[in-house]
Formats: C-alpha cells, sequence, structure tokens
C-alpha cells in the first residue's frame, strides 16, 4: 500500500475543518480534487475515514483512531527533512520550478547567491502543476519559481509581470492574425493544469475572463506535455508573454492576446522562513530583478 504524504495532509485538513468546501479552500486545491483523493486514500486504507452529515463531514472511528498517528507522521517527516539537510557539509539550497525561468533572472541570481554564501549548493527541483506550491507545501523545496496565485502559508515576491498570449498549431486559423481577442478563442479547446493545481489552473484557463465552462482538449502536468499537446493538434494553451520564446518550438505559434489580465511570475518561500541561505537567494533575486 502506497500511501502519499499528500493525501494525508489532505485527510488532516477535512479531519480539522469537518467541512470539505473549507479545507479545499485551506489547502488551495479544487473541492472536486480534494474529495477524490480521500476517496483514492479509503481505498487504500480499506475503511472509510469520514461519514457525511448536514453540516459537512465527522470522523469514523477509524479515521479518529488514525487521525493523531498521521498528524505525527507528518510532524515527524517535515522534522527529519530538515534535520538531513542541516546533516549537509555545507548546505543545499532546494530551489523548485514548473516552467524554464529564463528572463536573464536565474543565473545571476545564483550567481551572486554563491557569492553571499560560499560554500552552499544549489540544487535545481522540477516540480509538476499538481503542487502549486512548488515543493514548498511538503518541504521538498527550500524556494520556488512560481506563478500567481500561489497556496496560502507562502511569502512571495514578483520577478516579473507579462501580458497572456496563446500557443496554437502553426497551421491554426487564428495564427493569420497578430492579435487575438480572448472572445475568439472561447470556443477553442484548451490543454489545462492537472485539478490539483486549483485556482492556478483556473488562471490559465482565463476563467478570470468568461463566464462559461471551457473546453479541456487536453490535461497536461509539464510544460513538455503542454507543448506536445498542443502541436498534436489537442487545443491550445495560455502562455505568458516570456515565455513563449523560452518554449518555441517548430510547429506552434504563439500571438498575444487581448482582453486578460498579465499573469506574474514569482519567487516564493514559506511564512516564518528566515533561514540565511533562503534570505540570502530572495535578496539576489530582488537585486537582479531590478536591474532586469
Amino acid at each position: 500500500m502506497d500511501v502519499h504524504l499528500r493525501e494525508l495532509r489532505y485527510f488532516v485538513a477535512v479531519a480539522e475543518e469537518l467541512n470539505v468546501t473549507r479545507a479545499s479552500e485551506r489547502l488551495f486545491v479544487s473541492q472536486p480534487a480534494l474529495s477524490k483523493q480521500l476517496r483514492v486514500l479509503e481505498r487504500q486504507l480499506g475503511f472509510r475515514l469520514f461519514e457525511r452529515v448536514h453540516s459537512g463531514v465527522v470522523l469514523t472511528r477509524q479515521g479518529e483512531a488514525l487521525l493523531p498517528i498521521v498528524r505525527d507522521l507528518l510532524e515527524r517527516w517535515t522534522g527529519g527533512v530538515e534535520s538531513a539537510r542541516a546533516a549537509a557539509p555545507a548546505g543545499t539550497l532546494v530551489i523548485g520550478m514548473q516552467t524554464a525561468v529564463g528572463r536573464g533572472l536565474q543565473q545571476e541570481a545564483l550567481r551572486r547567491f554563491r557569492t553571499a554564501m560560499p560554500g552552499w549548493e544549489v540544487s535545481l527541483r522540477l516540480v509538476g502543476w499538481d503542487d502549486p506550491s512548488g515543493g514548498l507545501a511538503d518541504g521538498s523545496s527550500d524556494v520556488a519559481f512560481i506563478w500567481l496565485p500561489v497556496p496560502p502559508g507562502l511569502r512571495t515576491y514578483v520577478l516579473a509581470t507579462e501580458g497572456r498570449g496563446v500557443a496554437m498549431p502553426d497551421g491554426h486559423p487564428l495564427a493569420e492574425l497578430a492579435e487575438i481577442p480572448f472572445e475568439v478563442l472561447r470556443g477553442e479547446p484548451f490543454i489545462a493544469l492537472p485539478p490539483e493545481a486549483g485556482p492556478l489552473r483556473d488562471f490559465w484557463l482565463a476563467r478570470d475572463a468568461r463566464d462559461d465552462e471551457p473546453v479541456i482538449g487536453f490535461t497536461a502536468n509539464t510544460p513538455e506535455e503542454v507543448f506536445e499537446a498542443v502541436t498534436s493538434g489537442l487545443g491550445v494553451v495560455l502562455v505568458a508573454e516570456g515565455n513563449a520564446a523560452l518554449y518555441n518550438r517548430p510547429g506552434m505559434a504563439y500571438r498575444p492576446v487581448s482582453g486578460l489580465p498579465p499573469g506574474q511570475l514569482a519567487i516564493a518561500w514559506r511564512e516564518g522562513d528566515v533561514s540565511p541561505q533562503v534570505m540570502a537567494f530572495i535578496d539576489a533575486l530582488r537585486q537582479v530583478a531590478a536591474k532586469v
């Protein structure tokens, strides 16, 4: 039986809120995605954790018995990760990334960080969009490059604010336009982030600019899956202006889109984390971003 830490965190949140809707808001995931993960966990365990009542849910006897054990396990895991990192000879800063950063930011910031923290190593970790925190929520990243909006419990510093455009197959009829009004795109099938991405998925489906349900042509968990789906003709995808050049490839066209607010790329870290290595990297990025 393979139970993931994320499922255990979901269980604890629902047990504390006793309401799936409030727990989904707290976890920054959609309610259907949260309910699905709870059902998966219950199938793996072989017993029910919750019973539905008028006001929400209540723990079963099995759920009540399991809750303190899960809380202890999660606390021990977090403490163990911190202890393991502290055991490194000098230390390693783990940087979570969901997309390529580019924009003249990362390389210069790393150079400044190494000057400020001699002896420290850097590990770049690719994180799927099913974790909108970029690895910060489960402690597997120290900082993360992520797009807003972000889950609660994180602090952010915005590095770039860019218009949203659309990537599509280069033979798409709309590719003949120099700029595309979003209204024209509303009926197109979209490449979507996974449901676990929550509000981030909604943002890149432009739910902030539509009152209809988007047509989902394909669900992707990584940039490679996204753009492979686009060139395969499975749908179109909204892309930040700065990512258009980073992910340019044969068979794909990019056009600016009007009628949408911009996207924001940020560096994020956990609230209350003032460790020297994290602060040194944030300061390095602030300096670089001010010059770009």
